[in-house]
């Protein structure tokens, strides 16, 4: 399976929820950078930080892709990510990083977005 694939369906995979099934797109020493927050490393930090976003999501998570690109390995995404909390709904425009290895695990994510758009709605 190729880069963009593997991504995409880490993407869909986010309407789960479920952040075991979303840790197993990653290798074990994986590091997601979701800036402007500082950067972690291994799934059980990535599963802290997915938890923050997705363990609130009371009805829904989207990562709608709105356009892709990549070249080897490396996958690139403009996408507007949602979730609702409660009975407020969040979207947030993001611009992401993925790095896959030859395996077809993502060894590196780095999501880049405006941290005061989602504290603004989210409030």
């Amino acid at each position: 399976m190729d880069a963009e694939t593997i991504v995409r369906e880490f993407c869909e995979s986010a309407a789960g929820r479920d952040v075991e099934a979303m840790l197993a797109f990653f290798t074990d020493d994986a590091v997601y950078h979701n800036i402007p927050i500082e950067p972690v490393t291994g799934k059980e930090a990535i599963a802290a930080t997915l938890g923050q976003f997705l363990g609130p999501a009371t009805k829904n998570c989207e990562f709608e892709i709105l356009a892709i690109s990549s070249s080897g390995g490396t996958v690139l995404t403009e996408r507007v990510d949602r979730f609702t909390i409660g009975d407020r709904k969040i979207e947030l425009p993001v611009m992401g990083a993925f790095e896959v290895s030859a395996e077809g695990k993502i060894t590196a994510w780095r999501d880049y977005f405006d941290m005061q758009q989602f504290i603004s709605q989210s409030a």
